[in-house]
């Protein structure tokens, strides 16, 4: 039976953190993909589900996480974005907010929108509110990307019995996770759909694969690793266990399920040839996250320098987006993505997570 550096056979370290059946994680989604439905789904099934609520207003997060208890009694995972410096200056006048809504002018008039003004552009969620929402409400598990976790959530979750799990793009954040307090590093590689979480080095100079990643994270920590990013069937569980992680975190995969908050024009483009060709961009959020190139981002391409970070960017696009999913257009549409999608197999969150296990334990010869 192969051994993870980590526990006495794949999964044991994480799971005995966790308190999950499997070292299965569902990668969290933001924005509308999660659902209360596919965290309850995953986590009845013996993987970690996880809701992302970094777009949540903080009273929505109590309730949230009640919902989610009600329907199921197994370990489940709230996740927060961690703020980032420089996108806590806002776009400082009406002038500005007409550059950049000028070069969506023609997506607005297109679906007759009206361009948002320049409080609605600058609206942020006030994250330390968050932290206390998400403490107070003592979901079993919490996770953060983008950043260290503050050390008021890392003392507050051990106040209320919760492990703090952490993400990674290299090494050196890795480190920097473990040591501000993180259980568990999520090791994501650049094939991983969805945002970046680059923190310490430019997206740029933190673009490793998962399977470079892995193996070299494993080793610079102590703590469970999770392997992330193009990951989504059993044949990439067993490689990422055999590489040295104690488990995975799956996110494109289970966004093509049933359960998941995905348009269905989201989904269909997940099940298709389009999915074979992704790419980084920052037009849809101001941040870099991985996706399926569409008309869009071909079109706007030179603006990827220009548009403003996020949240500036995502409001002024939100209504762009809404659109787009209410009309069937994926040519206009954020279709998040890892370089894995067609490996995934649909269907159940359940039957999903189930395939995943039983391709893994196929291929590694042992029950995970």
């Amino acid at each position: 039976m192969p051994e993870s550096s980590h526990g006495t056979k794949p999964g044991t370290a994480l799971t005995s953190v966790l308190g999950t059946r499997y070292p299965v994680i569902q990668g969290p989604f933001g924005g509308g993909l999660s659902t209360a439905e596919l965290t309850v789904a995953v986590s009845e099934a013996g993987g970690l589900g996880s809701y992302g609520v970094h777009a949540m207003a903080p009273d929505r997060i109590g309730p949230l996480v009640d919902r989610i208890r009600a329907g199921t009694s197994a370990p489940f995972s709230v996740n927060l974005w961690i703020p980032r410096a420089e996108e806590e200056r806002p776009v400082p006048d009406t002038a500005t907010l007409t550059t950049h809504t000028d070069r969506l002018a023609a997506h607005y008039s297109g679906f007759g929108l009206t361009p948002p003004d320049l409080d609605t552009v600058n609206a942020r969620v006030d994250f330390d509110a968050q932290v206390d929402a998400v403490l107070a409400a003592r979901p079993p598990v919490i996770s953060v990307v983008m950043g260290l976790p503050p050390q008021r959530l890392v003392q507050g979750a051990r106040r209320i019995g919760a492990p703090i799990v952490g993400t990674a793009t290299t090494v050196a954040e890795a480190r920097a996770l473990q040591e501000a307090g993180c259980d568990v590093v999520v090791a994501s590689g650049s094939d991983a759909g969805g945002h970046r979480g680059s923190f310490l080095a430019p997206v740029r100079e933190s673009l490793v694969g998962t399977f470079s990643l892995v193996p070299q994270v494993s080793d610079a920590v102590t703590v469970p690793v999770v392997a992330a990013g193009g990951i989504a069937d059993g044949r990439g569980v067993a490689a990422a266990l055999t590489l040295g992680a104690d488990g995975v975190q799956v996110g494109t995969g289970f966004l093509r399920t049933e359960e998941s908050g995905a348009s269905p024009v989201h989904r269909t483009a997940l099940a298709s040839e389009r999915a074979e060709t992704t790419v980084l961009t920052r037009l849809f959020s101001g941040r870099p996250a991985r996706g399926i190139a569409n008309d869009l981002v071909r079109a706007m391409a030179d603006a990827e320098d220009r548009v403003p970070p996020y949240p500036a960017q995502n409001n002024l696009m939100l209504p762009i987006r809404t659109k787009a999913a209410e009309l069937g257009r994926p040519d206009l549409l954020n279709l998040w993505s890892g370089q894995s999608a067609l490996l995934a197999s649909g269907g159940a969150a359940g039957d999903y997570l189930a395939a995943l296990v039983a391709g893994a334990e196929k291929a590694l010869g042992a029950p995970l």
